[in-house]
């Protein structure tokens, strides 16, 4: 079997108005899977550690 490439997907909503910080980050929760999602409207991968999907905010917001 081939690698599994972890791929950042955009969320359909629209960006929030430009007034406040660029990227705010929160965790999401869906069934046994946790995301991070983003006011600029990205959203990580699903994954069963809370502490990887944190890393993908953290690298998000970082600029990564």
């Amino acid at each position: 079997m081939g690698n599994v490439v972890s791929v950042a997907q955009q969320d359909r909503t629209p960006p929030p108005p430009s007034d406040g910080p660029a990227h705010q980050t929160q965790m999401v929760e869906q069934g046994r899977f946790c995301l991070a999602r983003c006011t600029c409207g990205w959203r990580g991968p699903a994954r069963r550690a809370r502490s990887q999907a944190r890393a993908d905010a953290e690298g998000h917001a970082d600029g990564g």
